[in-house]
């Protein structure tokens, strides 16, 4: 028996013309089957998400991919429950068939096994974003749905076949897309997946091979593009999934985090990590700005990439005189040939604090192979791994140290940093020396990261010894414990399964032993996205490529908005970093800024970059921008937000300005990546200048999607509130 489920069409009085059943039939009679598919997925997924929850994997690979699946199966269940039928974005009619195919966020099979949803990165979906009247890609119609709180509000159809018969009441190109670009912006990033555009989804269904730069200007959508990017490349390309090392998304700073924190999930991937440069490194949360600029330029170059491993170096010295090694045994001799045989042994790569235990296996068996009495060498080497004196003069020659420490030093002891650095001129070290050496700026970072990638774990070899001891124990307490089944049961089935090669050590239950803290963003990562792209130093991608082994990349900026310049190209710019693979892929229409906001933009840009792409806007709103005074601020705000039920606005340009709840307050570099209904720009021309006060006015203006207002005049300091509507 079917269910009787209401409408989900609720079209206002002024689209009385689409509720035609001719239009709309068909439409009801699927979201009915899928609304019914959706209720028995959940419970589906919700058993079979329970029954991978209790199930209990032995070994190490079972675990991990139960893991994997309660991850799955978890991410489905929360989208399936965030979504009802508004799971569905569109339909498309293709010319080789009669009946619709519907696109969803997810795919969805009936009770029957019909197929009622095509997941949107399937590629049968590909022609709902890509299709154009120059390149149809085999359809005769398209439909895009408006969901408001769960129900079709309006919808829009597009003909691609000219011979199909035209019903005009939802006839119409370009509203379903240009409609969305004027809805109010809200705290959070809104849902556009239904109105990707064609050259948008050409860059979101590139492959993952090598570096792809996906370079475009203000309102390009590049941010839509990074987003559904990582979304559809973990699940188009199952060598990025999360059990081989998954996709990490870097922003530019933490309100732009916050803006888009809801579109992955809304995309059903809850499993990507996301973070800004400072969270790469423990000490970034604290970091403040450096401010002179040729120290932040000194420390920005690849060159101190080179000091820091000097200065690392700096700490494996072998000695270079003979020792005697004392034993209750014998007296056994380590020469400086011996000393350097060893501290060669580490793997290449290996991190310097892990790399000492290797060097100290290595000692202990050139020790015992150089002892020749008759004592067993189990005890021969108890007494070697208990002798203090050459524990001591290992450490003294191989010191562990932790990463702060060490670049801390190369701030503080000149000697040290002209010792690392020898090509920095005499005035460069004086200027890098600072009174408190962990006062940590921002340009510290990538040289904080390359130590700490350099050194390693501090207590890597005291946590290792004490896991292998508890290890000990457990293995011993299990041959215990089995020796007493086998003698207490004469089951020779349970014997025989019990005598079985590795069974005792499968046994051995690690839940109690001490966890080594891992890095979340230490990598590495099959591949990683990185937006606003364009103001990474050389220091900093260095930061992200140590992440990402493969080079498989996705680079999201505008050359137009660097603040210190960019006159490269980005081929030139990411080779002298080291990526050799790279694809550019360039987006030229502005579908965000109203053309009276850029026709206002773009000469502030092309005063200092002549050659700035500067995209073409397609939105116009009719509303001029607004010059006056900053003593107007107070009602310019009240008058918008009495006229405005909806919307966020942002004063940019003004520290003192104290923000309400749909009014933020920002610098021009913390705004990037944002985007309001209404922009307040407080005396650009203070923002500085040069090619920075450029792209910053640049970028603060673009903010804009509906109204911008640019106030100049000094106003008085003291903090003022807009009175709420």
């Amino acid at each position: 028996m079917k269910h009787a489920y209401p409408s989900v069409f609720d079209l206002p009085d002024n689209l009385a013309r689409k509720r035609d059943s001719a239009l709309i039939g068909q439409d009801e009679q699927h979201f009915s089957a899928i609304r019914s598919s959706i209720e028995k997925s959940r419970l589906d997924t919700s058993a079979r998400l329970e029954a991978a929850q209790k199930s209990s994997g032995r070994m190490g690979r079972e675990v991990m991919e139960r893991d994997f699946e309660i991850h799955r199966l978890g991410g489905r269940l929360r989208s399936l429950r965030r979504y009802g039928v508004d799971l569905c974005l569109g339909r498309v009619v293709t010319t080789d068939a009669e009946e619709p195919v519907y696109i969803g966020r997810l795919g969805l099979l009936g009770t029957a096994g019909e197929q009622l949803l095509v997941d949107w990165r399937s590629p049968a979906a590909e022609p709902f974003f890509g299709a154009t009247h120059a390149n149809p890609m085999g359809l005769r119609s398209r439909r895009r749905y408006r969901w408001t709180n769960g129900t079709i509000t309006d919808y829009w159809d597009e003909v691609f076949d000219l011979t199909e018969p035209i019903t005009e009441a939802a006839l119409d190109d370009q509203s379903a897309f240009i409609a969305s670009l004027g809805t109010a912006r809200s705290p959070r990033m809104r849902d556009v997946l239904s109105t990707v555009q064609a050259d948008q989804d050409a860059i979101i269904r590139a492959d993952a091979r090598g570096a792809l730069v996906v370079d475009g200007g203000p309102g390009t959508g590049k941010t839509v593009v990074a987003l559904h990017r990582t979304a559809y490349l973990l699940y188009a390309e199952t060598r990025l999934g999360h059990s081989r090392g998954g996709v990490l998304f870097i922003g530019p700073h933490e309100p732009y985090l916050a803006y888009v924190s809801d579109v992955l999930p809304s995309l059903g991937e809850d499993g990507v990590q996301t973070c800004t440069l400072r969270d790469l490194v423990a000490e970034g949360t604290n970091a403040i700005d450096e401010t002179n600029p040729s120290v932040a330029q000194l420390k920005a170059t690849e060159s101190m990439s080179v000091a820091i491993d000097a200065a690392v170096a700096f700490y494996e010295q072998p000695p270079t005189r003979t020792m005697i090694v004392e034993t209750e045994w014998a007296d056994l001799t380590l020469t400086a040939a011996d000393w350097a045989e060893a501290f060669e042994a580490p793997d290449p790569g290996t991190p310097h604090n892990e790399a000492r235990e290797q060097v100290w296996e290595l000692l202990l068996t050139i020790l015992m192979d150089r002892y020749d009495g008759d004592e067993a060498p189990t005890d021969i080497r108890k007494s070697l791994q208990n002798n203090e004196s050459l524990r001591a003069e290992l450490e003294r020659s191989w010191t562990i140290i932790d990463a702060p420490d060490l670049v801390a030093d190369l701030w503080s002891v000149s000697a040290y940093l002209r010792s690392c650095a020898p090509w920095l001129a005499p005035e460069d070290v004086h200027a890098l020396q600072r009174p408190d050496p962990t006062r940590w700026t921002v340009a510290d970072l990538p040289l904080l990261d390359a130590a700490r990638m350099r050194l390693g774990d501090p207590e890597h070899a005291r946590r290792t010894r004490r896991r292998d001891l508890a290890a000990v124990h457990e293995r011993a307490r299990m041959d215990r414990v089995v020796d007493e089944l086998m003698a207490a049961d004469d089951d020779e089935m349970m014997a025989a399964q019990l005598r079985q090669d590795g069974i005792r050590d499968a046994l051995v239950d690690s839940a109690g032993f001490e966890e080594i803290p891992s890095d979340p963003f230490a990598g590495p990562f099959a591949h990683i996205v990185v937006d606003e792209a364009q103001e990474l130093t050389d220091a900093q991608w260095h930061m992200v490529l140590r992440r990402c082994p493969s080079g498989s990349i996705t680079i999201v900026g505008d050359r137009a908005q660097a603040r210190l310049g960019f006159a490269e190209s980005w081929r030139e710019r990411l080779g002298r970093v080291g990526l050799d693979r790279v694809r550019i892929a360039t987006l030229g229409v502005n579908y965000r800024t109203p053309q009276e906001v850029m026709a206002e933009a773009e000469p502030v840009i092309r005063a200092a970059l002549p050659d700035a792409n500067v995209p073409v806007s397609i939105r116009s709103t009719g509303v001029p921008v607004e010059y006056g005074d900053a003593a107007q601020l107070a009602s310019i705000l009240d008058r918008w937000l009495q006229s405005n039920i909806d919307g966020i606005a942002c004063v940019i340009g003004d520290p003192t300005f104290v923000p309400s709840e749909r009014i933020r307050s920002l610098t021009p570099q913390s705004s990037k990546g944002l985007e309001f209904d209404l922009v307040v720009l407080i005396d650009p021309d203070s923002f500085g200048s040069g090619i920075a006060g450029a792209v910053d006015r640049y970028l603060a203006m673009t903010r804009a999607t509906g109204q911008l207002v640019v106030l100049t005049a000094q106003r008085e300091a003291a903090p003022r509130t807009p009175s709420t509507a």
